[in-house]
């Protein structure tokens, strides 16, 4: 017999009865009935109901344990009584008659239970991480990513790709985030860097003739946390492909996608291709380059109707450069004054100066006004027609309008569309609606540092090529960029790369790089491009956000083994903590004080 278990807890049934059986587990729950002690014992398969009778004399001390120390018991299968019988777990019919026990490591009393499970400070489950995964949920969300990376692997080979790793210590580059710097001993001064992303790397196997190039790839950024982003570190999906057309990337990851959602999740989805929505369509429509297409709302630009308007308010807004953005909503004019309130706080609190609105009613007598709202005597009967026309308007409809600086405007109107859909129930539920943001533009302008800069990924191709870069003003540029979008969430950023010296150097020097500063800081790149370096493009999807969609967890920490906190600061391994001055000294590093107006504010 196995010195620990001849079984795990899950897999004894009717056709042990009578066997002598070794399980080895934590002490889950106990329950004294009539003298009788029942023991749920637990592993990472499942439960089984042991029996402890009270002739044995080690029954008083199992009463005793904590619950979570790991015991072991030897025993005979037996049937448990018809009204024992648990159909909610699968050793529910059977049950083992404990002859005898070990304590195999003891437990001192939790800081939080495991069962019933108790909601504890954040700052507590992660100091006990390793008790916090005890939890079903938890369990099952890190069995279940364990699963789908596997899958991912097996469909990724499947399609003739080719798993890589690629450095760990690199060098910095400008990535967009933070490096996260690591001193060098052997070369006082110098540092490597962790990777923001293997982009170089896998651009390099691609010139390196590999073809199709793929990784679950560790990425580090020093950058702030949020419900969809763990600060210091991340998983992806990274992939590369030779001699590859934008259409054949979307199809290798909309492939991946949607055979992982189907298999890992009930919720409704759509066959691919995936829906394409080019990037300016998209910020005019939703307000944001991450659309949440679960929300049966669509903005209008009606900055024109109200140009030619007598709202003042407005109107001049317009003059000094803001827009006029519509929010329609159907089938919500009975609201009361109350709901319209709210949401004029809730835009107020975003930044806006306020939020018109008008509303069509219905059931209305023909001497009746049809349409009212603070803002309807400002308005001809040519705007009316137009807003009806341009919003799709019918009576019973409400039409919001925030007018602003562009961005803020998108950004306000962003916010408002999510806000109606969460408190309208208007969100499809159990549904992912996956979609394309495509024809991203390659450059952006800098407000604060009045210059170009690169809007996205800067080793992408811009459309056009070289003829663009020369000819072209560079605000309107498209690059051959996209995003992989679900329920709001981006999975990840790609692009069609920039793979000619010629054209990689101009791209540069319109976004303030000099062809010294691309030699140097792109150097094995660059030359690299100079040896045939074949037509090229990827993505990398995020494997964390992926696993919180299928989990359905609302926060990314979730769905991580050993998260940091909001603070980047890992609380079980004390990370990041001071060294030694042995250790510093062999860096050739020195401490310096830091004020405490210095220190970053968290």
């Amino acid at each position: 017999m196995h010195q620990y278990r001849t079984h795990n807890c899950v897999e004894l049934n009717t056709t042990h009865l009578g066997k002598t059986v070794r399980l080895s587990g934590w002490l889950h729950n106990k329950r004294d009935h009539g003298g009788i002690l029942f023991i749920d014992l637990r592993d990472i398969y499942g439960k089984t109901q042991i029996v402890i009778d009270p002739k044995h004399d080690f029954q008083k001390v199992i009463s005793h344990l904590h619950k979570e120390t790991v015991l072991q018991f030897e025993g005979k299968v037996v049937l448990r009584a018809d009204e024992n019988i648990n159909s909610k777990i699968a050793t529910g019919k059977i049950e083992i008659e404990a002859d005898s026990y070990k304590i195999l490591g003891t437990c001192n009393s939790l800081p939080f239970s495991i069962f019933p499970e108790e909601q504890a400070p954040e700052e507590t489950r992660l100091k006990y991480r390793y008790l916090d995964l005890r939890k079903q949920k938890l369990t099952e969300n890190i069995l279940l990513r364990s699963r789908v990376i596997s899958e991912i692997r097996k469909h990724m080979m499947e399609m003739k790709f080719n798993e890589i790793q690629t450095p760990i210590l690199t060098s910095s580059s400008p990535e967009g985030a933070r490096d996260y710097l690591v001193p060098s001993r052997l070369h006082p001064g110098k540092f490597y860097a962790l990777p923001q992303a293997p982009q170089q790397y896998k651009q390099l196997l691609m010139i390196a003739g590999f073809d199709r190039y793929f990784q679950i790839a560790p990425c580090f950024r020093d950058e702030d946390a949020r419900a969809t982003r763990s600060p210091g570190e991340f998983y992806q999906l990274d992939i590369e492909m030779s001699f590859a057309t934008q259409d054949d990337i979307f199809k290798v990851v909309e492939t991946v996608l949607y055979k992982i959602f189907k298999k890992y999740s009930s919720w409704k989805i759509a066959e691919p291709p995936f829906t394409r929505i080019p990037y300016k369509e998209a910020m005019l429509k939703y307000g944001t380059d991450k659309p949440d297409l679960r929300v049966p709302i669509e903005i209008s630009d009606v900055t024109d109707i109200f140009e030619n308007s007598n709202f003042g308010a407005f109107k001049n807004a317009i003059a000094k450069g803001s827009v006029v953005r519509a929010i329609p909503v159907k089938n919500i004019s009975d609201k009361p004054r109350s709901f319209f309130e709210k949401l004029v706080a809730f835009t107020q609190d975003l930044g806006s100066q306020g939020l018109a609105y008008l509303v069509w009613n219905k059931n209305t007598t023909a001497d009746e006004q049809n349409i009212k709202g603070p803002i309807l005597k400002f308005l001809t009967k040519d705007n009316i027609t137009g807003l009806t026309s341009r919003c799709d308007i019918e009576d019973g409809d409400v039409v919001f309008f925030v007018c602003n600086e562009k961005s803020e405007a998108e950004r306000i109107s962003c916010e408002l569309r999510i806000k109606l859909g969460e408190d309208l129930n208007l969100i499809d539920k159990n549904v992912f609606k996956f979609c394309w943001i495509v024809d991203f533009p390659m450059y952006e302008w800098n407000k604060e540092h009045k210059a170009i800069n690169f809007s996205h990924n800067p080793f992408s191709m811009p459309q056009g090529g070289i003829e663009a870069l020369e000819n072209k003003d560079p605000l309107d540029i498209l690059a051959y960029q996209y995003d992989i979008v679900c329920n709001g969430i981006e999975l990840s950023s790609g692009a069609i790369r920039n793979h000619q010296p010629e054209i990689m150097y101009k791209a540069f020097e319109i976004g303030g790089y000099t062809k010294e500063e691309v030699d140097e800081q792109f150097s094995a790149l660059i030359k690299a491009f100079h040896y045939g370096a074949p037509p090229h493009g990827g993505i990398a999807p995020g494997i964390d956000r992926i696993i919180m969609l299928l989990a359905d967890e609302p926060n990314i920490r979730e769905v991580i083994a050993f998260p940091m906190n909001q603070h980047a600061q890992d609380l079980m391994m004390n990370a990041p903590r001071e060294v030694d001055d042995k250790q510093l000294k062999e860096l050739h590093l020195k401490i310096s004080t830091i004020s405490k107006k210095d220190k970053p504010d968290h």
